[in-house]
């Protein structure tokens, strides 16, 4: 994969719910300028501004004003408006109405037809699309159709586009000017990045130690039975392959039965799971180290989301809190699959004669 640009496009993007900034980290890489990122979690502002050197707008979305997005956008270029809304309302651990943040793709879908960018995209996760039966999303295209944006939207594995983990995500991309879709896949299965190709060669490390080198690169203590449950997992394993006495009380009972990658690892020869906000905890999916006997690292679990290997997620000798740097990087667009949406866009943008 090559950048298709030598010199940035005359654009102008705002990143809605960018969250540390993954999805601007791929825009900007592949020359699309971005005016701004919006996101309401107070936390994500050093890492935004810091790696991207972007302005922050510490901001709830569902309050913003068409005209205040308005103000965002560099004038007399293209505008391009792109986010990628809370997905936990629609993942298959919540898909409740009553929670606040399923409302926030309504909302987008409100600035969108007031501000009227010129290309849409927006991120999520392939559940948004049986939410509600269907309705949430269909609701969403809809608007966007009446408001005349041709919308295209598929569900893709992150692996095809270069992310060393099997993460599939809803992308849809929208445009005033003609038909767009997101670009064929780069890579074959067979080229699949692998978690040994990814992090196989950063130091080794304990349960409960951190790299004196890279301070991200730490990994969470483990309690003696869960460090006898580690050594007895096998790479691509499940609970099942233990001795009877390390099995917990819920993979006894009936419901846990259906959940084999809980306190399984890695393999080193095959794309991560999907990274959840809780891949640091050995207990929460097959987040084990192939080899070592941890749970893989912050550190780890960023490079796994394609963030580079020197992205900040906190000040220089501040104090790590290890779920807050975890949310912010299981909720991030992996870099990579940003970039390829960037790329989609600069060839609608040129197809269209609007680059």
């Amino acid at each position: 994969m090559t950048d298709i640009a030598d010199a940035p496009v005359a654009a102008s993007a705002v990143d809605l719910f960018c969250g540390a900034g993954g999805l601007t980290a791929g825009l900007l890489a592949e020359g699309l300028p971005v005016a701004a990122g919006i996101d309401n979690d107070a936390a994500c502002r050093f890492p935004y501004v810091t790696n991207n050197e972007v302005p922050f707008l510490e901001r709830n979305v569902a309050e913003m004003t068409a005209d205040e997005l308005e103000e965002l956008f560099t004038p007399e270029v293209p505008r391009i408006l792109v986010g990628c809304a809370p997905c936990q309302p629609f993942s298959s651990y919540s898909s409740k109405r009553d929670d606040d943040r399923w409302a926030l793709v309504e909302r987008f879908a409100d600035l969108i037809c007031e501000v009227r960018p010129d290309i849409v995209s927006m991120e999520n996760v392939p559940r948004l699309t049986k939410f509600e039966n269907g309705s949430v999303l269909r609701n969403f295209v809809d608007r966007l159709r009446e408001a005349d944006y041709h919308v295209s939207a598929d569900i893709v594995c992150a692996a095809d586009y270069g992310v060393p983990q099997k993460r599939n995500r809803l992308v849809l991309l929208a445009s005033r000017h003609g038909p767009i879709a997101l670009e064929e896949p780069p890579v074959k299965v067979e080229e699949h990045v692998t978690v040994a190709q990814a992090i196989g060669d950063l130091a080794m490390i304990g349960a409960g130690e951190t790299d004196p080198i890279d301070e991200l690169h730490r990994s969470a203590s483990l309690s003696p039975r869960n460090r006898d449950r580690i050594r007895a997992a096998k790479p691509g394993g499940t609970w099942r392959d233990w001795d009877e006495e390390l099995v917990t009380d819920c993979h006894r009972a009936e419901t846990g039965k259906s959940y084999p990658s809980v306190y399984g690892r890695m393999e080193w020869n095959k794309p991560a799971p999907t990274m959840t906000t809780q891949f640091y905890g050995f207990g929460n999916g097959r987040f084990g180290h192939p080899e070592q006997d941890r749970a893989i690292s912050l550190r780890e679990g960023a490079i796994l989301q394609s963030f580079d290997k020197s992205y900040r997620f906190v000040p220089e000798g501040a104090k790590i809190h290890t779920k807050t740097v975890g949310r912010l990087i299981g909720n991030a667009v992996p870099v990579l699959l940003g970039r390829a949406i960037a790329r989609s866009i600069i060839c609608h943008m040129r197809e269209h004669g609007i680059a």
